[in-house]
């Protein structure tokens, strides 16, 4: 199931529409633009850690885990500060952010300006639906094929359309940007 759907059906899409004042349409809108390079970001963490996958069930738990997730559904504003860390572990830098901005602008034709409001509420909402998933999983998944976060990643990134940028970050649309980013600058 693509990840849009499952934030949708866990109120995160109304969530986000609510808080930013536009429409769940924009929000779903924004939201496929914005989750590969989110996806990618984590996709990178995981594969970037010495521990593989544990690190980042650890890395997610030291995020916020699962009650980030609660936090953007929740009634009341969002803090979003949390998201912005998220951002910051993922990405690394606010560079990186504003061109994952400009590229989701392009493609859904929402600005740019509203996509970096939008951008710390979706990476707490997948943070802690991964947290939760990571938290639910057997122990033995970990380090089986296809299991754990990893299986988890990959599915979720399957699901967003195959990866909607060139094939050049190897598939995973965050080193795509990065890419393409780096270029601009020269």
């Amino acid at each position: 199931m693509p990840i849009t759907d499952i934030l949708e059906q866990a109120g995160g899409i109304q969530a986000v529409a609510q808080q930013l004042g536009i429409s769940e349409a924009e929000a779903a809108s924004g939201a496929a633009a914005l989750l590969p390079a989110i996806l990618g970001g984590f996709q990178n963490q995981a594969q970037a850690s010495p521990a593989g996958e544990a690190g980042l069930g650890g890395l997610l738990t030291q995020m916020g885990g699962g009650a980030l997730l609660d936090n953007v559904v929740g009634p009341g504003p969002t803090e979003v500060a949390p998201g912005n860390n998220v951002l910051s572990q993922i990405f690394g830098s606010k560079d990186v952010s504003r061109t994952v901005a400009q590229d989701a602008s392009a493609r859904s034709g929402l600005s740019p300006e509203l996509l970096k409001r939008m951008l710390p509420l979706l990476a707490m909402l997948v943070t802690g639906y991964l947290a939760k998933q990571h938290a639910g999983a057997s122990p033995a998944s970990p380090g089986q094929g296809g299991g754990g976060l990893g299986g988890l990643l990959g599915g979720l990134l399957g699901g967003l359309a195959g990866g909607q940028t060139g094939a050049s970050g190897g598939g995973n649309a965050l080193n795509d940007l990065i890419k393409m980013a780096g270029k601009a600058l020269r």
